[in-house]
């Protein structure tokens, strides 16, 4: 059985996991901060280069000339200078970026977190000359996405479908050739390592690295009611796993686990795991 260890405690709702520079960074939602913290858990706690009008739901993200991207109310880039300049009014929850500067956006427009009926979400590319339009609809509650190394697959989370979704990318940054990577899961914020397998969640206490076609290869139990809202891959050897956690009760409703979430004590934690297989060689 692998070993689970808390590396950091007290937190708001970190999400978006990135291993960068040799630290992992997060967002800490409801305390809109962008955590980093190095392996052996020295945190330092930054706010938000704008504080975004959103509580929850929004992401961090590196270009690939090292400026940080941040999602919200609005996609907004801090330059080397410090200073951030506001890339679209586009509002979006989770993105990732390809190796051209492409920035891929995911959202669905309902009050999520006010329990109002779900729509189907989609994801938009901007692209580095500003242009912005959507490339997949129809994504059931858009969440965490990974590129592969070569730059010709997205694979995004569609929660409510409980289903990996993956895409051909495309030279112009379309996506095409939809198709299903793995279901029969709880899928939130997602990680890929070097063999091109993904982590990902069940949907419970619990983590699981699936194959391309959906076969379980590892599974890793957490504690009870410690539900993992997203992951990543990282460390000295890029062997540790780690875990974007909170405390979650399935038998509740989720506006009262996000109301205690935001008015209760910080029961967020990233916890760590050791696996075999490293992350994906920057």
């Amino acid at each position: 059985m692998t070993e689970v260890q808390v590396l950091l405690d007290g937190l708001g709702i970190p999400e978006s996991p990135r291993w960068h520079n040799g630290k992992l960074w997060f967002a800490n939602w409801i305390g809109q901060e962008i955590v980093s913290v190095d392996s052996d858990g020295t945190a330092d706690f930054t706010p938000t280069p704008v504080p975004t009008e959103r509580l929850m739901g929004w992401s961090i993200e590196w270009l690939p000339d090292g400026r940080l991207v941040t999602t919200g109310d609005k996609i907004r880039r801090t330059e080397t200078d410090g200073s951030v300049t506001v890339l679209s009014e586009q509002s979006a929850n989770e993105i990732v970026v390809d190796d051209r500067g492409n920035i891929y956006l995911n959202g669905a427009d309902f009050d999520f977190a006010g329990g109002e009926a779900p729509k189907p979400g989609y994801i938009k590319v901007l692209t580095p000359d500003g242009e912005l339009r959507e490339v997949a609809s129809d994504i059931q509650f858009p969440n965490g996405m990974v590129i592969t190394p070569e730059g010709r697959t997205l694979v995004i989370s569609e929660s409510f479908a409980g289903r990996l979704t993956a895409f051909d990318i495309q030279a112009n940054g379309d996506l095409t050739n939809r198709r299903t990577f793995a279901d029969g899961l709880g899928p939130d914020g997602i990680c890929l390592d070097a063999e091109g397998a993904i982590w990902v969640s069940t949907g419970g206490s619990s983590v699981v690295r699936v194959a391309n076609g959906g076969k379980v290869l590892q599974r890793i139990d957490l504690p009870e009611h410690r539900a993992p809202f997203a992951i990543a891959l990282g460390g000295p050897a890029g062997t540790t796993l780690y875990l974007a956690t909170v405390e979650w009760h399935a038998d509740q409703p989720i506006t009262d686990n996000l109301n205690r979430l935001v008015t209760g004590p910080r029961g967020g934690q990233i916890l760590t795991a050791q696996v075999d297989v490293p992350a994906v060689a920057a």
